[in-house]
């Protein structure tokens, strides 16, 4: 029960009747917004919230997976996508694999320096090589992904 029900909860045994009508909680407008959060979908893309933008790559598990990353397909700045949508894809030297946005949304920036250097998702698949920046349209769809702990567990499952 939260702090300010339980107030007005207790207050209310507490009152007369004819006072308790009159007992109400205060208007409280409250915003959601997630702190720096990560995420993980079981199609092995991260995405970084701050806010209502989530920055979106694929887990340092896919990129090792994948081997050497020699191109990679990044979205228009702009486009929409919806949860689970292909917006891009990347290629290594052992294989081609498309990419999957793990929340809807509308893409605001994309990593021009993988146009040039997409071994960096090698080397920092979580940092530096991320792929694109979405504004996230629905931010309850983060509930449906996992955390890092989760992904982990994900992860070593997979591989058994």
């Amino acid at each position: 029960m939260s702090a300010l029900r339980f107030a007005v909860t207790t207050a209310a045994r507490t009152m007369p009747a004819t006072a308790v009508r009159s007992v109400q909680a205060p208007a409280v407008r409250m915003t959601y917004a997630r702190a720096m959060s990560m995420y993980y979908a079981e199609s092995h893309e991260y995405i970084k919230v701050d806010g209502d933008v989530g920055t979106m790559g694929i887990t340092a598990h896919a990129a090792d997976a994948l081997g050497d990353i020699v191109f990679v397909d990044l979205p228009d700045v702009g486009s929409e996508f919806d949860q689970g949508e292909s917006f891009g894809s990347v290629e290594s030297v052992k294989a081609a694999s498309d990419v999957y946005a793990p929340v809807a949304g509308e893409i605001v920036e994309v990593n021009e320096e993988l146009d040039d250097n997409p071994g960096v998702v090698n080397e920092s698949a979580d940092g530096e090589g991320w792929f694109a920046k979405i504004k996230i349209s629905d931010a309850s769809q983060l509930d449906g992904l996992m955390g890092e702990e989760a992904y982990a567990e994900f992860c070593a499952n997979e591989e058994h």
